[in-house]
């Protein structure tokens, strides 16, 4: 049986994440008290090949939680804990929008919930094998990393999420290894490479004809294959690596989709994030 646990914070999408690991072939579960979890699964084991767990804070005892996924975790059982995170603006910004109550929110505020909330999943962060950062990403892009990473290709040995970011509007949460591009020439001062983006041709070859490039794609490239090995030879399958250059529109997309490109292989496959390329 292959054991998904999907967690995270309150508006960060796990309804999203559940729906499509559900459409992956999932059976799903959520919002189960840590004491049902191991009788369910003990009774679905027979049955369902691929069973998500949705845990959240209003199931209480975290620690319980923890120690459940850990114990599974010891029988060597195929076993990825996913943990959902986003900005705390952003879960403001989502809450109110949606106009719904944070299962945490007192008379303290909505803020005051968030806080609460992700000191005590705390734990259940440092232990997933994948934290995926949604500030500024459409659900559309989650469904999609979602099922790269837990679709139904059996012979990826290695998910890696690559993500390009502009610094003016931060580094993404989730990163593993970040790259600062922002020492590179940059299109942006080129009046007719100024519109477009990384992912045009123009902008490409501008920036794949500069020496200085090609050399730190190489660098990254080799310093992502060390990572790799060894994440593999800790038993991890997922890495998540950000590009970043001041915008987020033409250095690190251009670096990005390269460097997805030489990465992809046997048993590595790459999903391609650009947080901030279409933001103004």
């Amino acid at each position: 049986m292959r054991i998904v646990f999907v967690t995270g914070m309150s508006g960060a999408g796990r309804s999203t994440a559940a729906r499509a690991l559900e459409d992956d072939g999932f059976h799903v579960m959520d919002n189960l008290p840590p004491i049902l979890i191991v009788p369910a699964l003990e009774i679905l084991s027979d049955r369902i090949s691929k069973v998500a767990v949705v845990l959240d804070v209003r199931g209480g005892a975290i620690e319980e939680t923890i120690q459940t996924i850990n114990s599974f975790k010891s029988k060597n059982l195929d076993i990825s804990t996913l943990f959902l995170d986003a900005e705390n603006t952003e879960l403001v910004h989502r809450f109110e929008g949606s106009r719904r109550p944070h299962p945490l929110q007192t008379a303290q505020g909505l803020l005051a919930a968030i806080e609460i909330e992700r000191d005590a999943l705390a734990g259940l962060r440092i232990a997933a094998d994948l934290v995926i950062d949604t500030t500024g990403i459409s659900p559309h892009d989650l469904r999609n990393r979602i099922s790269v990473a837990f679709g139904n290709k059996e012979e990826i040995q290695m998910t890696v999420s690559i993500v390009s970011f502009g610094y003016k509007r931060g580094t993404p949460i989730d990163a593993d290894l970040v790259f600062d591009c922002r020492f590179l020439p940059n299109p942006h001062w080129i009046s007719e490479l100024r519109p477009l983006s990384g992912k045009d041709a123009l902008v490409n070859d501008y920036l794949m004809d500069i020496p200085i490039v090609t050399e730190y794609l190489s660098a990254m490239q080799k310093v992502i294959q060390i990572a790799l090995s060894g994440y593999l030879a800790d038993g991890k399958r997922y890495l998540t690596v950000a590009i970043g250059c001041t915008g987020g529109r033409h250095r690190s997309v251009s670096l990005a989709e390269n460097l997805s490109t030489r990465l992809v292989g046997r048993g590595v496959e790459t999903f391609v994030l650009h947080r901030d390329c279409d933001r103004e």
